[in-house]
């Protein structure tokens, strides 16, 4: 009785009317999904390829005769290709974690199922481009591997929730758009910040009255140009990163002695979540075997000779620097050794030139920053020359709007205006490692079209430390993030 079963339902699986009807309902839904009934002209080709069979959509296989392994092997890899390019664009891909700006919460070596439903799947800005690959060609350092046409709009397709406050998101790179070849792990304008205020100090140094800032940041943008070569990619095509998103549109974000605050309330606190503290010893060394089973490994471990410490702070004889979380904070704090444990931040009316926006006009640091109200599609803020670096890139690059100032006066596309309203929804996001994540405090706000995915689970957790099977964290197999 079960043979028979078995006998009659593959009889119908493979009746070529039943399975061009499957095909078609699933192809039908696909384009109710995206939205372009255009595609709906894919309907006779599905016909032909379960039906009619008048075209040979693999032209490089022969009908009716066994064809060589090779060409079957052939056959296999494209239709693997086409299916997991799918797969990866509509429904889910792998993300490894590269560097530990979210630890503890996520490790170096953490593989993750990214859910590209979650948010809804993004359709690609540049849609004919090298399989699997990101941006540049495999053995290459500057040859893309994309063609730039054609290159479309953004347009994300329904998803299952919106970003929410602290949910951890992949994206694209905003920063990611201009790069520098030559120091392409540093941000575009990092760099030009820092040749921009190498010619402040030297014109300090001699004595000259100083500039304003656009007069620096131009300088240094000339010279960024002539000493290395710069490439634009895509918005998809720029590097992927995950952060916890902090804050979402309409949210205004302060951060206070390292303490994230939204709206005027403390941010939910998170187990994971570390600073660096200034631990002074006895003269005694840390055992690694201890700090291992905090999770603290031997290169977390830096000498204060070796480390940035903020000048308001004393540093003590025999003393080192480690991230550390609240749990591990009260456990390191009772060892024998350790005299004196404190968490390092910056003080308030320190200006950092490297954080986010790169302006005078606000004495920022990274454990010091905002208020900063967060653009919200539709939302309509009070722009002048004080506030305009905090929103240019937005309206100039991200919403392609012409930006010009004039004796004071800003201009948006020809017109003199002192208000300015959003074309789309920002988010700020923050690593859970905060002294050791380059982040939105250093560039800035990530559009809604820059939002890939949402990571779902670990699915494989290698300690890039270790060897052979050693190297599998089991522990994390299938952890939930």
């Amino acid at each position: 009785m079960i043979k028979s079963f078995f006998l009659q339902f593959n009889a119908f699986y493979h009746n070529p009317k039943v399975r061009y009807v499957f095909a078609s309902i699933l192809y039908i839904l696909w384009v109710i999904w995206l939205g372009n009934y255009w595609f709906l002209i894919g309907l006779p080709i599905v016909f032909d390829m379960y039906i009619t069979k008048k075209v040979n959509w693999s032209p490089w296989k022969k009908r009716g005769v066994k064809n060589h392994w090779l060409i079957e092997w052939f056959d296999a890899l494209i239709f693997a290709v086409v299916a997991v390019t799918i797969i990866n664009i509509f429904l889910f891909q792998n993300y490894k974690i590269p560097t530990g700006s979210m630890e503890k919460e996520l490790l170096i070596g953490d593989h993750l199922y990214v859910s590209k439903v979650a948010y809804g799947p993004k359709l690609p800005n540049t849609p004919i481009s090298f399989p699997f690959v990101q941006h540049t060609m495999p053995f290459t350092t500057n040859v893309p591997s994309y063609i730039k046409w054609p290159e479309w709009g953004y347009k994300r397709l329904k998803g299952l929730e919106e970003v929410k406050r602290n949910d951890i998101v992949v994206f694209n790179f905003p920063e990611g758009d201009t790069v520098v070849v030559e120091r392409q792990s540093e941000s575009y304008s990092s760099v030009i910040v820092q040749e921009a205020e190498f010619i402040k100090y030297k014109e300090m140094q001699r004595g000259l009255p100083l500039q304003s800032d656009q007069y620096y940041y131009n300088k240094g943008r000339e010279i960024v140009w002539k000493k290395f070569e710069i490439i634009v990619r895509p918005v998809d095509k720029t590097d992927n990163y995950i952060k916890r998103c902090v804050a979402v549109g309409g949210d205004t974000l302060e951060v206070k002695d390292g303490m994230i605050f939204i709206n005027g309330k403390p941010q939910e606190k998170f187990d994971h979540i570390q600073y660096k503290y200034l631990i002074g010893t006895n003269g005694n060394p840390f055992n690694e075997k201890a700090l291992s089973k905090l999770g603290i490994y031997p290169s977390d471990v830096k000498s204060s000779n070796e480390a940035m410490i903020p000048l308001h702070m004393k540093v003590p004889a025999n003393s080192y620097v480690i991230p550390l979380t609240d749990k591990n904070y009260e456990k390191l704090r009772r060892f024998s050794n350790v005299i004196s444990i404190e968490k390092m931040f910056h003080e308030k009316g320190f200006r950092s030139f490297y954080v986010f926006p790169w302006s005078t006009n606000f004495n920022w640091n990274e454990d010091q920053y905002g208020p900063l109200f967060i653009p919200k599609k539709g939302s309509t803020i009070k722009l002048d020359v004080k506030n305009l670096p905090l929103y240019s890139r937005i309206i100039s690059y991200y919403e392609k709007n012409k930006l010009e100032v004039k004796d004071s006066v800003i201009y948006i596309n020809g017109k003199p205006t002192t208000e300015y309203t959003f074309g789309m929804t920002y988010y700020f996001m923050i690593g859970d490692n905060r002294h050791d994540s380059a982040d939105s405090r250093f560039w800035g706000f990530v559009p809604e079209d820059h939002v890939i995915g949402k990571p779902i689970f670990i699915w494989l957790s290698l300690d890039p430390s270790k060897s052979g099977l050693a190297k599998i964290r089991w522990n994390r197999m299938f952890k939930r993030v």
